[in-house]
């Protein structure tokens, strides 16, 4: 008995259902699949039923009973078999032609134009449509036309039929029509409760995300009526959603935000267009002490539904969102950059003030003892032209140090104006040799020049590429041993020229790369440093390359020296639309409304 239901579980028999299961986003093809399971049990099942009365009929003599009971037995077990095989579109297109199949049986044996077999043909292409694709769909119809066009030539043509053989044809095909049209009714009645299912499984799904979702979800007519709120508009307007309607929430919204509002929903419910905008409405707190209503700023995004015909309005879907957080951040970040710059500014000014004041008794005391110790007030003895010496020394490095003090604080405020002209970079290389010579020789430093031959001019600010080229040898300079060699390299790089100081100095650690070009940074910046200096020297070479459009680079490594490297570009720096002259606009326009913080308005809605 076991061998018998193993040999029948092929077909279905034992009563499982082995078809592969289908992911959820799949439901509709899994339905047809369930559906074409049943479809082939229920003609298994039918045809043993008949099969008894279709053998009686066959013990009489009148066997086309038993045949069509037959064909449907066997097209129903090939479906199921096909089925488990995985086979559904085959296992489909089994049934079909097992329905046309007994059809044109019928047909041929009844040869009148209007008889049960043509019925039962029709049915084949409608039991295709809801279990098949298009090409099964196509070919059942052609067979259709096929068994119409030898129906009617049988009939044209008078062709002789047996008058008992036609009856047997009528009962048996009724039976036969029975079967299909059962098969059918089964199929659009299962098909169409499982998309119902499918339909009340996605709405499900679709009111819980609304529900649970963090954003607000609010649902309008087309006559801008609200119909729907989510559970997380109680939170954001800090009362129960029963109370939201049209008019509450338009009462909600701030009044200058409301014009924005309503051009949004209208370009929405009326346009069809999706709009978003950030416009403050008011939250209930029935715990605050003062008792005055608090505004927040909520995102507003509303998206037209576009399943309605074109040019009438639409309903429309808004989701709303507090960022009340970040738009405080963003004020907050306006404020702190403003106060910065205010900061920036008031620092700049304070330079430029300090640094003229100190420069005109600067220049009287350097001027003085430049006189005292070149003896034209009198001849001085040893110690007083060595006091005197040391007068002047330390006069110039204020005054150099009063300088960079200015010319760092124009950068910053980005009031240092370079005047570009074209010249050969190799002029300016043997005045600024000369400007640190002196403190070469001191150290017993030799420098060297390797300029590239046929350089092509440059377009920069003559003055400023001197600055640069002396401070980068200063820096050299001070920074190597003594006896060791200074080398200046220039040649071309692509589009830019590059002025590259190396030395064989102490070097410089990684982490002090990372900081060249910040202002008053040094390597050592303790009170004990070996090296004197500001630390502006490599931040106006920075800000100077960065003025001509070029960039200053470095690389180093402590013990081996470093390799100082600006890049400015040949044709000079590039014109920005904020250096060019404004256009004078033929219509005047009216001037743009200041704008207001958000803390201001806050407290006026308060």
């Amino acid at each position: 008995m076991s061998k018998a239901m193993r040999s029948l579980g092929i077909f279905g028999i034992d009563g499982r259902d082995d078809g592969a299961p289908a992911a959820p986003c799949q439901r509709p093809d899994v339905l047809r699949r369930k559906t074409i399971a049943n479809n082939a049990r229920l003609m298994i099942a039918v045809s043993v039923l008949l099969m008894p009365f279709a053998m009686w009929a066959l013990a009489s003599q009148a066997a086309l009973g038993f045949a069509i009971a037959c064909v449907g037995l066997g097209g129903g077990m090939l479906s199921l078999s096909l089925y488990h095989r995985a086979r559904y579109d085959d296992a489909a297109l089994s049934q079909v032609v097992a329905v046309m199949g007994s059809g044109l049986v019928l047909t041929l044996l009844d040869m009148r134009l209007a008889d049960m077999g043509l019925i039962v043909i029709v049915m084949g292409p409608v039991l295709a449509a809801l279990l098949t694709g298009p090409a099964v769909r196509l070919w059942s119809w052609l067979a259709v036309v096929l068994a119409l066009v030898l129906g009617a030539a049988g009939a044209l043509l008078g062709l002789p039929a047996d008058l008992g053989l036609a009856n047997e044809a009528m009962v048996t095909g009724t039976a036969a029509f029975c079967l299909s049209a059962l098969l059918v009714a089964h199929t659009t009645h299962h098909i169409n409760a499982g998309y119902v299912v499918h339909d009340k499984a996605q709405l499900n799904a679709y009111r819980h995300l609304v529900e649970h979702v963090q954003d607000t979800v609010l649902c309008f007519s087309t006559e801008g009526e609200l119909l729907s709120a989510s559970r997380s508009a109680e939170t954001l307007f800090g009362c129960p959603r029963y109370q939201l309607t049209t008019g509450s929430l338009s009462e909600r919204l701030h009044v200058m935000d409301r014009p924005a509002y309503l051009t949004a929903f209208a370009d929405a419910n009326q346009g069809g267009k999706s709009r978003s905008i950030e416009v403050r409405m008011r939250r209930d707190d029935p715990h605050a002490a003062n008792g005055l209503p608090q505004f927040i700023w909520v995102e507003a995004h509303f998206s037209p539904i576009r399943d309605q015909m074109a040019g009438t309005r639409y309903e429309v879907t808004a989701l709303l969102r507090d960022v009340t957080e970040r738009k405080d951040s963003e004020a907050a970040m306006t404020e702190a950059r403003h106060s910065a710059e205010e900061a920036s500014e008031a620092k700049s000014r304070f330079l430029a003030t300090i640094g003229h004041e100190l420069r005109t008794p600067l220049n009287a005391v350097v001027g003085f003892s430049e006189m005292m110790t070149s003896g034209i007030g009198g001849e001085l003895s040893p110690t007083h032209r060595e006091y005197a010496s040391l007068i002047h020394q330390s006069g110039k490095h204020l005054l150099d140090v009063v300088g960079m003090l200015l010319d760092m604080s124009r950068i910053e405020a980005g009031k240092f104006e370079i005047v570009t002209a074209r010249f050969q970079p190799e002029e300016i290389v043997p005045a600024c040799f000369a400007m640190v010579d002196t403190m070469a020789k001191a150290r017993s430093i030799t420098l060297n020049a390797d300029i590239e031959k046929g350089l092509p001019a440059i377009l920069a600010d003559e003055r400023a590429c001197r600055q640069i080229l002396i401070n980068l040898l200063s820096n050299a300079i001070k920074f190597s041993h003594v006896g060791d060699t200074v080398t200046l390299v220039v040649k071309r790089q692509g589009q830019s020229l590059s002025f590259a100081v190396r030395d064989q100095g102490i070097g410089m650690a990684p982490m002090a790369l990372e900081r060249i070009g910040e202002p008053f940074f040094q390597a050592q910046d303790g009170l004990n440093r070996q090296y004197e200096g500001t630390g502006l020297g490599l931040s106006i070479v920075k800000g100077l390359a960065e003025l001509h459009g070029g960039a200053l680079r470095a690389m180093s490594e402590i013990g081996a020296g470093t390799t100082m490297t600006v890049l400015l570009p040949i044709n000079g720096p590039a014109t920005k639309l904020e250096e060019t002259v404004a256009v004078l606009p033929l219509h005047r326009e009216p001037a743009a409304a200041p704008i207001n913080s958000w803390q201001n308005e806050k407290r006026k809605a308060q």
